[in-house]
C-alpha cells in the first residue's frame, strides 16, 4: 500500500565539499523521493523528503552510505508533516 511519509534528516560527518547533494539527488531520484538537499553553516547537510514509506527507508539506508569520499557519522530523522508542495527533488542554495 502505497502510503506516503516525510522526514527531515540531518547528516553529520564529511558531508560538505564530497559531492554529497549530487549524491542525494541521484538516490532521491532513483527512489522517486521528492524534497531538497542543502548544506548548513555548520558543516552538516539538511535533508527534506517526500515520498512513499519505504521508498524513504531504502533512501535513509543510501544517506547512511553516502558518495565515496564522505564519511556520515550521524543522521537525525524526524517526522514531520506532509505537505506534497515537491514535485521533484532539487539543491537549495
Amino acid at each position: 500500500m502505497f502510503s506516503v511519509v516525510a522526514r527531515r534528516f540531518i547528516i553529520s560527518g564529511i558531508v560538505q565539499g564530497v559531492g554529497y547533494r549530487f549524491f542525494t539527488l541521484r538516490v532521491a531520484a532513483r527512489h522517486q523521493v521528492f524534497g531538497t538537499v542543502r548544506n548548513l553553516p555548520d558543516g552538516r547537510v539538511e535533508v527534506i523528503a517526500e515520498g512513499d514509506r519505504e521508498a524513504i527507508s531504502e533512501f535513509k539506508n543510501d544517506l547512511l552510505a553516502g558518495p565515496a569520499n564522505a564519511s556520515v557519522t550521524d543522521i537525525d530523522e524526524a517526522d514531520i508533516p506532509v505537505t506534497n508542495r515537491y514535485r521533484d527533488f532539487r539543491i537549495d542554495h
